[in-house]
């Protein structure tokens, strides 16, 4: 008996080994598996504006979310001098003033990574109205540019001319995207869908456009004017209008062909959105040389013919004179029609305004969120100035800027209130700020995030504690050690049990 028991206990220890280390095995490879992050994937975004060229580099985990990376932006560089459409006449003098940049740019990003990096240029406004001008001349640019980019180390993906609704849009998503409405990290540092969060509406000043772009509250209703946008596996539809030659630059050149047009032809003008004091002498090709100026060009217009400018520092008449800038009657009064015939759903909701409109309220020592008449009175006190005054007042003072900003205070004003029916009490739900974090808003990180959707992610890359061929063959081994031991087991039950019934079978089988 002590015989059969021995080999019995032998069985059991080696089969609950077997469970104990199958189970151990198993618990330590799923639990210690390292994932090694394919590391960061990066980009670059070419903003050219129609005033300026700025550099954006932006980074994110290879892997992805929902088929969108998580982006962030690292490095940002504006390229000195204009915009890419004044380079017209000498597309081949665009390389210079981009080195600078991107020399910095080669710096920031690993150098193995610079030929999996993708490079993107978009132009905007000033471009779209010198290919409407021009449009030779635009390509001659374009083509400049993907030349000088052949010979980087990046992956050029093409310069394009976006459009204002692609614009207007591609800036609603910057917006909403760093201010955490389409994704957040929950308790388990996860990315998730935020619950029922609201998105806010975009307003970008450029140059040469305006944007406005929102989710309206029927955007069925406004089936035509809405772009359909899908971003980590939810759609969203975005009313968008861009006003082209409602830009700040544009608009202020289309005033001063105003002026000049109601002075009867004289050279000497005033200006009443100027400081006082403040004179200057502008070519009429400076004002007159535009698209959005054509049609007032007077009939002795000569390019290079001087005008002189006096500033006269009078608000209540610059502010006349800024309404005339806005087509009121195309709308006969209809409500969802605002100015220029534009349909417009009803404003709703928090909105951010940046680019021009930061600008332009920073200058006036307002930021973030004020009322209407904060803006009004702090308007209204800058535009009485006199020009010696503004160095005093001003932050940063640069002639070009200085003088126009009283013009783009009256002009953001009539914009918002008159064009896109903001009232005192809506107007505290626009946010005017520059950034979120340290990433600009701009359109071109929401350029960046619908073109991840084509990037494709890396798989994360996984490690072991042990490798797949010995866990496997442990695995095996162990599992067929324990069904041994369970076998034997089951064979010394039968057996014992057998030995068992002998005798009492004997018993009643034994005569007396």
């Amino acid at each position: 008996r002590m015989l059969t028991r021995t080999p019995s206990v032998v069985a059991q220890v080696f089969l609950l080994l077997s469970i104990v280390l199958v189970i151990a095995i198993a618990v330590i490879q799923i639990n210690q598996q390292q994932i090694l992050s394919p590391g960061l994937k990066y980009g670059i975004v070419l903003d050219a504006g129609s005033s300026r060229t700025t550099v954006y580099v932006y980074e994110w985990p290879a892997e992805k979310e929902n088929n969108t990376g998580v982006v962030s932006q690292t490095f940002k560089c504006n390229v000195k001098g204009p915009g890419i459409a004044s380079y017209e006449s000498s597309p081949g003098a665009l390389a210079k003033p981009l080195d600078d940049c991107l020399n910095k740019v080669k710096e920031r990003i690993p150098v193995h990574l610079h030929k999996n990096t993708s490079v993107y240029l978009g132009a905007t406004a000033g471009m779209r109205l010198l290919r409407l001008q021009n449009e030779s001349a635009a390509n001659e640019v374009l083509a400049s540019i993907q030349s000088y980019f052949r010979a980087q180390p990046f992956e050029f993906r093409g310069a394009q001319i976006i459009t204002g609704p692609e614009e207007g849009v591609y800036g609603w998503i910057t917006a909403n995207y760093l201010m955490g409405n389409f994704l957040e990290r929950n308790l388990w540092r996860t990315w998730v869908h935020p619950y029922r969060k609201e998105t806010v509406g975009a307003l970008d000043l450029g140059g040469a456009s305006t944007q406005i772009s929102f989710i309206p509250e029927d955007p069925e209703e406004h089936f035509n004017s809405t772009l359909q946008v899908k971003l980590y596996g939810y759609n969203y539809n975005v009313y968008t209008h861009s006003y082209q030659c409602y830009g700040r630059d544009e608009a202020e050149k289309r005033l001063l062909a105003l002026l000049l047009q109601k002075s009867n032809a004289s050279v000497n003008v005033d200006n009443p959105c100027y400081p006082q004091n403040y004179n200057t002498a502008l070519t009429m090709k400076d004002f007159f040389g535009s698209l959005c100026t054509q049609s007032l060009r007077p009939a002795n217009y000569y390019p290079n013919q001087l005008v002189n400018f006096h500033g006269t520092g009078d608000p209540g008449l610059c502010q006349e004179m800024v309404s005339l800038l806005f087509n009121f009657t195309a709308c006969r009064d209809r409500e969802d029609c605002p100015f220029n015939g534009i349909h417009q759903p009803k404003a709703k909701g928090n909105f951010v305004a940046f680019s021009g409109f930061y600008y332009t309220t920073k200058a006036l020592n307002l930021s973030g969120q004020f009322s209407l008449d904060d803006f009004n009175s702090s308007m209204w006190f800058f535009c009485s100035q006199s020009w010696a005054q503004l160095p005093f007042m001003l932050p940063k003072f640069e002639e070009i800027y200085a003088r126009s900003y009283c013009f783009s205070a009256n002009f953001i004003y009539y914009l918002l209130v008159h064009g896109y029916n903001f009232n005192a009490e809506t107007w505290p739900q626009i946010h005017f700020q520059k950034e979120v974090g340290n990433s600009s808003i701009a359109w071109s990180l929401g350029y960046m995030l619908s073109l991840t959707n084509m990037i494709p992610a890396e798989g994360k890359l996984i490690q072991l504690p042990l490798k797949p061929s010995l866990f496997a063959g442990l695995l095996v081994f162990l599992t067929a050690t324990a069904l041994l031991c369970l076998l034997f087991l089951v064979y010394l039950c039968i057996v014992s049990h057998h030995r068992k019934n002998i005798p009492r079978v004997e018993h009643v089988f034994i005569p007396e």
